[in-house]
């Protein structure tokens, strides 16, 4: 995603093959040039003889030794704070107790995801991008801080050790961090900093070191958006369309202004905001405003009316993705399975709604608080709005209860709103945005509806020989700052991404898509295309083997020649969970998938009990993923969990539905997230890898889809082609 940069217009350090490694440590974050330390910040005054602390844009050292990291990414739960803490203390060798981390300024010139070329966070990017980067900054902060000791120490750098945050001589001296943090800071970084091998670690690979955010989660001290109060701020609510596209036309907000606590009501391109004293007015006061919407341009249709159009689109050629000589291998297929598949618009429905605070002071300065998920992103859009250059615009990057994927978006709708209501009122005094459960299931940026056509054939030995796959659906990208990186010729990577490239030996393969446009606002959702690319190809694999008499995951395993990482899983998730050896309870049917998302493989294998009623209970689940190198055992198993309850709680009862334009979900009853009963046993099995890290964040939620619907192919004869399971009675 690096094309991202140039849709920015942030012009990021450029790298000069002449410049050395030294000075380019001094002058740049390495941004777009590879994985490198960062650069030591200036120092001036009475700091310039032995420097302030900071070491380099990702560490600081206080003197009472306490290592502060900072992170340039986005920590919506998944954890990324502690593994990027992790990182710099391992390098460190410090001690996990002296650990702490705090969010980094936006700024793409130090803090650009390595995978992009600008500040953001998605992609399951936030470890693999930072491994080198961070790991050096500690090491680099190490070698300043050996140097510093060795100076004050009159000995040799290469007598000290470092160890659980103590520097120590053989001769006995022996010191904290802190005590060299500002002789250490004005020190030269190294060209090259030391990293460890494998076998030293002391934090990446190993548990039990804990989260950074538990204990303050657990009390209620971490501050998120809604927690922040800035002296004389009001709370805005906004009314929107409940048609996409529509228009304010007119608006009678007499009655909302004689309310109590309210102080103003605005138009903002967005719809009308109300102003007030506190949440409950602004909302009540909202509630009064009589709108008259244009909904000239507005999207009217019914998402029926939509899908039975895919449906139809689905038996015509697309524009093709992956070319292949199908219709000749089909001739020659002794079984041919085929099934069209439905999935619905998707709400992200984190549970921190979207929400901001900005504080303009029109000419001179903005500020906003928020988490933040593409600081560039809405540092630029933010900037535009209050017609301020980038360098008189802060955003303070807070913890976010959640987003999966909701934060970042090409509008950055929710701090666009913000900016837009502080700068309507004159900046007079800063502007808390909050929206309700209602504006968040309401406010679009959806999973977009998709329909699948498959359509695969076996020969007399029981082999794939021919495989159509055809695809029906929004582009998340068209349109958007996004497209120019993300479509390449009439295709829309994200929305073939996990059936555009198969582990799969599947003789002749053709792929196809059907880009629509819709005027329903769509977005990535966690793990993108692969949440409804997944389901079809894994499910077909069952049909296949279904048809053809042979186990599932023997079938898998003598169609992935090829693919040596998939077969690897997919062999230790069978073992683990005794495939084929193990008796099931009467009632429950186990069902299996594969599949690879960002660079990581995950196969599950699900244990389904089909309740004598009919509905169905997953009991257990066996995970089994190869993500390179494991940074943080724990986190990737949290993450596992949190991946297939997230994903459970999509087929099972999750869908969008629109009538005549208005989505009809609203809140948790009628947009229901997986319960605490619904959850399965989770137990996750870690690939030994010495390959460079992938993602945890993202790959979990694929394969649990595929592998209920194929629990219940197996134990019933049901086939789940259109989702979610409610739709047939199953929940």
């Amino acid at each position: 995603m690096k094309f991202l940069k140039n849709m920015m217009q942030t012009e990021l350090a450029p790298h000069d093959p002449g410049m050395s490694r030294r000075s380019f440590l001094k002058v740049t974050g390495g941004a777009t040039a590879g994985l490198v330390v960062g650069f030591t910040l200036p120092v001036s005054g009475a700091n310039a003889a032995q420097g302030d602390g900071t070491f380099n844009p990702f560490v600081r050292i206080a003197p009472d030794g306490t290592v502060t990291v900072l992170n340039k990414h986005l920590d919506m739960g998944q954890g990324n704070m502690t593994g990027l803490l992790s990182l710099v203390a391992e390098e460190l060798d410090a001690d996990w107790g002296q650990m702490k981390g705090e969010f980094a300024p936006s700024d793409p010139k130090k803090y650009a995801n390595l995978s992009w070329g600008v500040q953001g966070t998605g992609g399951s990017s936030a470890i693999p991008n930072s491994f080198i980067q961070y790991r050096e900054a500690g090491a680099a902060a190490k070698a300043m801080l050996i140097a510093a000791a060795a100076q004050s120490w009159k000995v040799k750098a290469s007598e000290i050790t470092v160890e659980n945050g103590v520097i120590a001589h053989p001769s006995g001296k022996k010191a904290g961090f802190g005590d060299f943090a500002a002789l250490a800071s004005a020190e030269t970084p190294p060209e090259k900093p030391q990293l460890k091998s494998p076998d030293q670690f002391n934090f990446i690979g190993k548990t039990g070191y804990g989260r950074v955010d538990t204990t303050s989660k657990s009390v209620g001290g971490t501050i998120y958006t809604q927690d922040i109060d800035r002296p004389g701020m009001l709370i805005a609510v906004v009314a929107r369309p409940p048609k996409f596209g529509a228009t304010v036309k007119s608006v009678d907000d007499k009655a909302a202004r004689e309310m109590k606590g309210v102080k103003d009501v605005v138009r903002i391109p967005q719809g009308v905001a109300v102003l007030a004293d506190n949440t409950w007015n602004a909302m009540q006061a909202r509630s009064a405003l009589e709108i008259t919407w244009d909904e000239t341009n507005a999207e009217t249709r019914s998402t029926k009316d939509i899908a039975a159009h895919y449906r139809e689109l689905s038996e015509k050629p697309g524009t093709v993705a992956v070319e292949g000589e199908t219709d000749k291998a089909f001739e020659k297929a002794k079984t041919v399975v085929e099934a069209t598949y439905e999935f619905p618009y998707l709400a992200h429905a984190p549970m921190e709604p979207m929400n901001a605070v900005a504080e303009l002071k029109p000419g001179q300065s903005l500020e906003i608080w928020t988490g933040s998920q593409l600081q560039t992103l809405d540092h630029n859009i933010a900037s535009k709005i209050a017609e301020l250059p980038m360098e008189k615009v802060k955003i303070h990057t807070l913890y976010a209860g959640g987003s999966f994927g909701r934060r970042a978006n090409p509008t950055s709708d929710f701090i666009n709103e913000a900016v837009h209501i502080a700068k309507a009122i004159g900046g007079r005094q800063p502007v808390k945005l909050v929206w309700s459960r209602e504006d968040d299931i309401k406010g679009g940026y959806y999973r977009p509806l998709y329909v699948h056509k498959v359509r695969a054939g076996l020969n007399d030995a029981g082999e794939i020989v021919a495989w159509h796959h055809r695809i029906v659906g929004q582009s998340i990208v068209k349109g958007t700052p996004f497209e120019g990186g993300l479509v390449k010729n009439g295709i829309d990577h994200t929305s073939v991404e996990g059936a555009s490239h198969l582990p799969y030996d599947v003789g002749a393969h053709q792929l196809e898509l059907h880009t629509t446009d819709v005027g329903v606002p769509v977005l990535w959702w966690r793990s993108v295309g692969s949440t409804h690319t997944a389901y079809a190809v894994e499910t077909m694999m069952d049909r296949l083997a279904k048809s053809s008499g042979q186990d599932p995951v023997e079938f898998r395993l003598k169609h992935m020649t090829s693919s040596p990482r998939e077969m690897g899983v997919l062999k230790l998730a069978a073992e683990k969970a005794g495939w084929g050896a193990k008796k099931l309870p009467d009632g429950v049917h186990r069902g299996v998938a594969v599949h690879k998302s960002f660079g990581t493989y995950v196969a599950q294998i699900a244990d389904v009990h089909v309740r004598d009623d009919g509905t169905v209970k997953v009991e257990r689940v066996t995970c089994a993923v190869d993500l390179g190198v494991a940074v943080n055992p724990d986190q990737i198993a949290a993450q596992m969990e949190g991946g297939i309850g997230y994903g459970l709680g999509a087929i099972l009862r999750n869908r969008i539905d629109i009538e005549n334009g208005e989505v009809q979900q609203s809140q948790f009853y009628d947009y229901e997230p997986l319960r605490m009963s619904d959850m399965p046993f989770v137990e996750t099995h870690i690939v030994p890898s010495t390959e460079a890290p992938t993602g945890a964040g993202e790959p979990g939620t694929p394969p649990i889809g595929p592998a209920v619907a194929n629990a219940i192919l197996w134990g019933t004869g049901k086939t789940i082609d259109a989702l979610p399971f409610s739709r047939h009675g199953l929940t």
